[in-house]
């Protein structure tokens, strides 16, 4: 897809934190823009994990380390400044943005939820009253699944691909094959955290992620422990199952563009803010659900995330859960992507 406006220069600062997730992001995110024609450097405190994630890299994508508060001469700012989920620039870059003729755009793009307040809250501006960015003025970006966020990262080519994906093919490709149960094969991704309880479904083709999920059913009957994927592949991966289990955000989106069932494992918090953000999400994936398999969902959601024994809840389905998922994803195709969305943010605001 050509880009809809001029080519800029974005400066893209994220941190990896304990998760890969904040790293998926920001490197989805600079990919995206590169390949709509904009010049994206992706600033990362710790960029080993790119090497598996990203290992060819991408057109127009300089990665750089995380700058120096005191680094001399770090490069100028380009016309637009995206922290990722709260990771905030140096002060020294920060200065130097604030003293140039025509400061580059401030945008603090904010966490995935579904709750209320997104839509509430995308797209206001902050300025800046004390500190070495005072008079700049940093504006909120949320990504989130209603016309009135900021959508969700969804590559131009994405849904092409996922259509002549040939999964019986990828599968024999990484030798990941697997015996037929009833007649036919059912194949389950995993990629959880460590605070897991609940078990997996019976009779399954079981393909674990690396890390916790490796840990927590690596003797499981038939589980098959996955080595670290790169983007492209941990896609695929989705696609070739029929169940994926997935976790944080990155994770979590590429399951929606998948279109089959999944099972969201949230990043557990001491104040319990998970719970709030899994009851927002699914009353939205199951507004137009029926109430049976609608409340089956929820319970196993809730087990799955510590809410809820895990003896008080079954798996659905998939036959309903399958055709929610594409129902949903039919939604989401139409609105426009994140990344078309803050084109369009930030060319309004120039």
């Amino acid at each position: 897809m050509p880009s809809i406006i001029a080519p800029m220069r974005w400066d893209l600062f994220v941190r990896v934190v304990d998760n890969f997730g904040d790293a998926g992001v920001g490197w989805r995110l600079a990919a995206d823009l590169a390949a709509r024609g904009q010049t994206v450097r992706l600033w990362i405190d710790d960029p080993a994990p790119l090497a598996w994630m990203a290992p060819n890299g991408a057109a127009g994508v300089q990665v750089h380390r995380w700058p120096a508060d005191d680094a001399p001469g770090p490069p100028a700012p380009g016309e637009v400044v995206v922290e990722l989920f709260g990771a905030e620039p140096p002060a020294g870059f920060v200065r130097m943005m604030a003293a140039q003729a025509r400061p580059p755009l401030w945008i603090n793009l904010e966490y995935l939820s579904a709750e209320a307040y997104v839509g509430r809250s995308h797209g206001l501006p902050s300025p800046l009253q004390a500190g070495p960015g005072r008079g700049l003025v940093r504006w909120f970006y949320f990504p989130g699944f209603t016309p009135r966020t900021g959508g969700l990262l969804r590559e131009s080519t994405l849904m092409a691909e996922r259509a002549a994906f040939d999964a019986p093919r990828w599968l024999r490709e990484q030798g990941w094959t697997a015996d037929a149960v009833d007649g036919e094969v059912r194949r389950a991704s995993v990629f959880c955290y460590d605070d897991v309880t609940m078990t997996l479904p019976a009779g399954w083709s079981v393909l674990l992620a690396q890390g916790p999920a490796q840990r927590r059913f690596g003797a499981s009957t038939g589980a098959t422990a996955l080595p670290w994927l790169d983007q492209p592949g941990y896609d695929r991966l989705l696609w070739a199952c029929e169940l994926n289990i997935v976790r944080g955000e990155d994770s979590f989106v590429r399951a929606q563009w998948a279109g089959v069932p999944f099972v969201w494992h949230l990043y557990p918090q001491s104040d319990g803010a998970q719970a709030r953000k899994l009851e927002a999400f699914l009353d939205l994936f199951l507004d137009a659900s029926e109430p049976a398999f609608a409340a089956a969902l929820r319970q196993l959601w809730r087990a799955w995330n510590g809410l809820l024994p895990r003896h008080s809840a079954e798996w659905p389905a998939l036959e309903p859960w399958k055709a929610a998922c594409e129902r949903w994803r039919e939604g989401l195709l139409a609105q426009p992507d994140l990344c078309s969305s803050l084109i369009r943010f930030v060319t309004a605001r120039q």
